[in-house]
């Protein structure tokens, strides 16, 4: 008889260290999407933001602690009164609440960027965990940098920590430094020299600057830590953090090495990963193990030969237990509001008011008179952008004319805080002449950093899905837009990264 596996728990960080990505902001209500996507596949825990970090992201934790019930809802903190009182604050009306606290611990870190000596860090970082168990009785620490920390001081702190309350201990690989056979040791020799081990439940967040995140992460699982923070599709700062569906299905997928097993529901894994990149506006990659659109795909003949025989003989996992070929209703012209609501909310998206409904009921018809299927992929990007704040800017007209041999030119008709406004220009092709216009009214300093178009659906009449990257005086934001004609998708996302602009605030940043 097989002996009983422990539970990994799944930490979430996708709402939080994912939205630390250059440019992948969301809205409260994108936050409140993904989550509720997070809570159906069964996550464990949802870090739904750095509550201090300004007054959306309290507004969004908030709406997050309010909306979900049966994942728990965490809010990260740095090891100081103020944070630790804002997170407590936003969690307020949590079901299962969270605060996850953080300092530093490196001496690289402690003397260049907290300019602080070990131990009066170590009596911050007691004095925070005590603090935060006045709001919850879940606190978690975190020793930032803590893969290039010296193991006596760990040992110390993490003692301390756990006597003052700290259920979770998360030693992170902050900057993507550590080796899977180091990382993994690093985590037996804590818990087998701090006296208190067996009172926490030992974490691992790693980031994939070298590609070893996922790797990392399952190493340390195999020396006795029983939590993973991961995000959706690997999103997070630099290279991104551990993906969530590559440690679900390593573990799912080896049962016979991993001494856990975790409580996901895998089947909503590419429905959660596509409903991410259509609010962010990262593209993911075919070849992206398990979301990735090939990553089931067999081209050759011998791989398909095999397969058509035998599955297991190329195919290690069954691509309809994360999502792939399920749910796949396709929506028409003459499909009414119930069918598109009802597919809506089997998606994860309610509507708690009718006229937002009711904006994206004509948007669907305004799709379907273009396109003669609707595919999830369409419903999510009809959504996206549509419970954005006010728009300062917004498209309303454009006219492209392409000729070879000259100058593409451009005429828009742009809406500018409710007042008509023209502009026309020439460029080197229709996208360039389109920005150039919007920019000739705007002026908005803006420099383009990226500009990428991705088919939505298959098919010549798939709605093109375009992502814009912009820069102003350090600020990085991603604006998406959707349409089946690509120019006037590359005019709205244009537009959509210019309120985003508009209105984005800096960030701390964590663990």
């Amino acid at each position: 008889m097989n002996a009983k596996k422990d539970k990994l728990v799944i930490f979430d960080t996708t709402l939080r260290d994912g939205e630390q990505s250059p440019g992948a902001s969301m809205t409260k209500d994108e936050k409140i999407r993904i989550a509720s996507m997070l809570e159906r596949m069964r996550v464990d825990v949802i870090e739904a933001g750095f509550a201090i970090a300004s007054q959306g992201d309290f507004e969004a934790v908030q709406a997050v602690a309010e909306t979900v019930k049966d994942s728990r809802v965490c809010s990260l903190a740095r090891a100081v009164g103020p944070d630790i009182l804002r997170a407590g604050e936003a969690l307020k009306k949590a079901n299962a609440s969270r605060i996850h606290t953080f300092i530093a611990t490196s001496p690289i870190h402690m003397k260049y960027k907290l300019q602080m000596e070990p131990e009066d860090v170590l009596r911050q970082a007691v004095e925070a965990v005590k603090t935060a168990r006045q709001f919850t009785d879940d606190v978690e620490f975190s020793l930032e940098d803590g893969s290039r920390s010296e193991p006596e001081f760990m040992y110390r702190i993490i003692e301390a920590v756990i006597n003052a309350g700290a259920g979770t201990i998360n030693i992170p690989d902050t900057v993507g430094y550590g080796e899977p056979g180091e990382y993994g040791a690093m985590f037996k020799r804590v818990i087998e020299n701090v006296p208190n081990s067996d009172m926490a439940i030992f974490s691992t967040h790693c980031h994939n600057d070298l590609g070893l995140a996922v790797a990392n992460s399952l190493s340390a699982v195999m020396n006795g830590v029983r939590q993973v923070e991961c995000t959706i599709n690997g999103l997070g700062e630099r290279a991104g953090n551990a993906s969530l569906e590559e440690i679900v299905m390593a573990v799912r997928t080896r049962q016979d090495l991993y001494p856990v097993e975790t409580g996901i529901d895998a089947s909503h894994i590419v429905p959660t990963s596509r409903l991410v990149s259509s609010i962010t506006g990262f593209p993911v990659q075919p070849n992206k193990a398990i979301v990735g659109a090939n990553a089931f795909a067999h081209e050759s003949g011998i791989h398909q030969d095999g397969v058509l025989k035998h599955r297991e003989t190329y195919e290690i996992m069954r691509a309809e237990d994360v999502g792939w070929g399920q749910n796949r209703l396709v929506l028409g012209k003459h499909s009414g509001r119930a069918a598109v609501k009802a597919r809506y909310e089997e998606l994860g998206v309610t509507f708690a008011d009718p006229a937002e409904f009711n904006v994206l009921f004509q948007r669907f018809k305004d799709l379907a008179d273009k396109k003669h299927e609707i595919f999830d992929e369409d419903l999510q990007s009809l959504i996206s952008g549509a419970t954005d704040p006010v728009e300062h800017y917004q498209l309303a007209d454009l006219e492209v004319r392409s000729k070879s041999g000259s100058n593409p030119q451009a005429q828009l008709e742009l809406v500018i805080d409710g007042e008509k406004k023209t502009c026309s220009a020439e460029g080197s092709g229709p996208v360039d002449a389109t920005f150039k216009a919007i920019e000739s009214v705007v002026g908005s300093q803006a420099d383009l950093q990226l500009y990428s178009v991705n088919a939505v659906t298959q098919g010549t009449d798939s709605q093109g899905s375009v992502t814009v990257r912009l820069e102003r005086d350090g600020q990085l934001v991603n604006g998406v837009g959707a349409d089946t004609d690509i120019l006037v998708a590359s005019a709205k996302a244009y537009l959509d990264a210019l309120n985003l602009l508009a209105s984005k605030s800096s960030k701390p940043t964590g663990v």
